[in-house]
């Protein structure tokens, strides 16, 4: 069975391990823990625990549980004083307070959902993410970078305070690898948050294992405003030390009605510019066409465009199996 790593955090890893868990594959996941806004950013702040926003995403997209516990995990509290909380997050932060070690409290998480799968933190330093722009400005915590749509100067410099030190479990899993598959997500947020953790970088770059990436289907504000695919390219290979060995850029038109609604923060479709002689690109439809429901308690801003879990396991199965 081929084992697959992925890395992420968040909604495109959530979509990538939907898709995955229906084949036949061994899968891990290993988990951004930079995440300071919203329900997490609070409990971290309140509690001092580590954020579980990123991990509950991704014990849920591999959980094979009763649809209670599924609903449960992604409830969002509306009223009262856990306005805006989610009950997933509130869960495993009790579990962190209760458990001998923070294995035991993912272990007791996996466990209750039945995930079928790895989910590793890619550390369990509590850590926060900084970026320099080109203009010499300085922003520290992911939320703020997330949020900071006015930004138009690109990053210059991403880093963690203080560095980390990785999980020899998510070491492991990379260097036992097959495929590492990375994205879609925030570039900056999402995914270089896990390469900037001491060792991660290095065990990828003297791996064996195939690299894919998955495009992002729209540009972010704040993070890489005006970015064609070269440009996530580049900044990706940057901080992971060597090429991707697939690319898989979505094809398909986007609806102007989905597009017009990106216009308030200048997002764009990101234009694909790579060549065929540079990198083995899979191009096709991969675009989920249904609407995405944002809850009412929910102020953070979240895109409305998203990745098809089952398109995008179908191309990464068919990388797989070649």
């Amino acid at each position: 069975m081929k084992k697959i790593t992925v890395i992420g955090g968040g909604t495109g890893s959530f979509v990538v391990l939907s898709g995955l868990k229906k084949y036949p594959l061994d899968i891990s996941v290993v988990v951004s823990m930079t995440d300071s806004g919203g329900s997490t950013g609070k409990l971290r702040d309140q509690l001092g625990v580590l954020p579980p926003g990123d991990l509950r995403q991704c014990l849920l997209a591999l959980s094979d549980a009763p649809l209670l516990w599924r609903k449960l995990f992604l409830y969002r509290f509306e009223s009262g004083d856990f306005k805006g909380h989610n009950f997933g997050n509130i869960f495993l932060a009790a579990l962190e307070k209760v458990s001998k070690s923070y294995d035991e409290a993912i272990d007791t998480a996996t466990y209750v959902l039945k995930t079928k799968g790895k989910v590793i933190p890619v550390t369990l330093d509590k850590l926060h993410l900084s970026v320099e722009y080109s203009n010499g400005k300085k922003v520290t915590g992911e939320v703020l970078i997330d949020e900071n749509h006015n930004e138009t100067s690109r990053i210059k410099k991403a880093y963690l305070t203080p560095e980390g030190k990785a999980n020899p479990k998510a070491v492991k899993s990379l260097e036992k690898a097959d495929f590492i598959v990375i994205g879609p997500g925030d570039l900056y947020t999402s995914i270089i948050p896990v390469l900037l953790v001491d060792r991660i970088s290095v065990t990828i770059s003297q791996s064996k294992a195939k690299i894919i990436f998955i495009m992002n289907l729209m540009t972010k504000s704040g993070q890489t405003s005006a970015y064609k695919a070269s440009d996530y390219v580049n900044d990706l290979e940057r901080y992971l030390g060597r090429k991707p060995d697939y690319i898989l850029i979505n094809d398909a038109p986007i609806s102007e009605e989905v597009l017009s609604q990106y216009t308030k923060f200048s997002e764009e479709k990101v234009i694909d510019d790579l060549k065929e002689d540079d990198y083995r690109l899979i191009k096709g439809d991969m675009i989920d066409n249904r609407p995405v429901k944002k809850n009412s308690a929910d102020v953070l801003y979240r895109s409305i465009l998203r990745h098809d879990s089952k398109k995008v396991a179908s191309f990464i199965d068919k990388i797989v199996n070649v």
